[in-house]
Formats: C-alpha cells, structure tokens, sequence
C-alpha cells in the first residue's frame, strides 16, 4: 500500500505544495473539473510522480465521499491538500459561503476520519479573512463547531446578513482558520496535524480573474501599497505548505500563517488603511 497525498482543487498552488511532499508518494488529484485534474495529473506524472485523477464536487457530502473511499483504496492517507474554492467575483454569496465555508468544513470532517497517524494537512484560505472585523466568541464557537450540515444555517450566514460575495468570502475564509483549529484536536487523536495559510494575492488564473474583474483596482492597488509591492508566486505558497506537512512543522497544528506581502499590515498600519 502507497502513501497517499489527496490534493482538492486543481490549480498552481495545490500542485506547488504537491510536488514538495509527494516524492515517492501516490498523488490523488482531485477536481470539479476533470480535465482540469487530467491537466494538471500530466505535469506532475511528466516530472516523475505517481498520479490518479478524481473529480470532486466539496459541497456534496456523497462526491467528498467517495473521494475519500477512492483514496484509502489507493493506500494510506498521510497528506491533504485543500486548495479547492471560489472567489469573490466569480460567484454569488450563497455559492461562496457554500463551497468556501461548507466545502472545506465537510472536507475537513472526513479526511479527518482517515488520516493515516503521522499525517498532516493544509487548507489553503487567505489574506480576506484577516481583513473582517472581530467576531464575538459565539460566532467564533459558531464558525468553528457548528455541525457541517447545521453549518449554513446559522443566523450571522442568513442571506440578510450576507449581502455581497466580498463579505461572504471573508467569513468563509476566517471560519475555514476557525474550523481548523477545532479540527486540529480531533486529528490530533488519530496522530495527525492540520494547519491553514493565508496566501495575499498569488499569481494564479484565480487571481488574474480578481485583477481583471470589478475589483481589479483595488486588487492592484494592494500590491502596489503592500510593504513588499508584488504578488506571490505559487511556489513561495508551496515551501510554507512543506514547511508544514514536513517533519520540520511537527510542532505545528491548529494555526493559521498569514503570507501576504505585508498587505493586511498595511491595512491596519499604513498606506492601505481605510480613511
């Protein structure tokens, strides 16, 4: 039996984590679109890794699972990568809290269930979630231990409270590092570890989407008032998720790793901060 690497959402930085982790590993890519996944599956086999292909539907609890019978047939499940959502001006508010918020907390509860001892996971998230102002600690508690399907029900997601997708992705995106702290307990139990990162603006068809779209000003304008002023490369997201599904981030679960040039920084502190 392999080890096995499950990576959800076939894109650049799922593949960069990938390829750090996956040396001598079986690599299950999974994503909503096939041919994105066969795609994807053809770099990394052109470079030497073992790759299968699945297609994943995060916000259909029987898709997620049959994903997860697919990969324990292929061996133990000593990895996961979630790199799987939407953005905000590609859907509507429902369809992010949905697959950014549901998704990742259904993914979460599963693999959580098969994570081979030793096993590590990352959910990638990002910088918006730093950017919404403070929660109580009910809606924190909320976020974080709501039962998946009870989960889109609570009152602070309800459509009068959720009027625009911006907002509706940073909720999913600070209940994602939520989620993953309450996560990190119970996988502790089977030997595991599970962290988030927070990636700023990395250059990726994701994020050419945002530059391009209603908020590409504003998007641009953050790179260009960021203390570091450029966006990321998938890469640089890959060498933080090495660092924390390796033995050198044994001592790490349940956190959450901000990497984005110093925007949220300066959203607070400097130049980007709201008049």
């Amino acid at each position: 039996m392999s080890d096995v690497i499950v990576v959800i959402g076939a894109g650049s930085i799922g593949q960069a984590i990938a390829r750090r982790i996956s040396s001598g590993k079986r690599v299950l890519l999974a994503d909503l679109r096939r041919d994105n996944a066969e795609a994807a599956a053809g770099v990394l086999a052109d470079a030497g890794f073992e790759v299968s292909t699945a297609t994943v539907d995060v916000a259909s609890r029987p898709s997620v699972e049959a994903l997860v019978e697919a990969a324990t047939k292929l061996g133990d499940v000593t990895g996961v990568i979630h790199a799987a959502g939407v953005s905000p001006s590609q859907a509507s508010p429902e369809t992010i809290l949905r697959v950014d918020l549901y998704g990742t907390a259904l993914m979460l509860e599963a693999f959580g269930s098969v994570i081979a001892r030793g096993g590590s996971g990352v959910v990638v998230a990002s910088q918006s979630g730093h950017r919404l102002g403070a929660l109580t600690a009910e809606q924190n508690a909320a976020l974080a231990l709501t039962p998946v399907e009870e989960l889109l029900a609570l009152p602070m997601l309800q459509p009068d409270q959720v009027t625009d997708s911006l907002h509706a992705y940073q909720l999913s995106k600070r209940g994602n590092s939520l989620r993953v702290m309450a996560e990190a307990v119970r996988w502790a139990k089977r030997g595991a570890r599970i962290n988030t990162i927070s990636p700023g603006i990395v250059i990726t068809p994701l994020a050419k989407d945002e530059l391009t779209g209603p908020r590409g000003a504003g998007y641009r304008r953050m790179i260009d008032l960021s203390p570091v002023g450029r966006a990321a490369t998938p890469d640089e997201v890959g060498n933080v998720g090495a660092l924390l599904m390796g033995p050198d981030g044994g001592f790490i679960t349940g956190s959450d790793f901000l990497m984005d040039g110093g925007v949220t920084a300066s959203y607070f502190f400097g130049e980007l901060a709201p008049s």
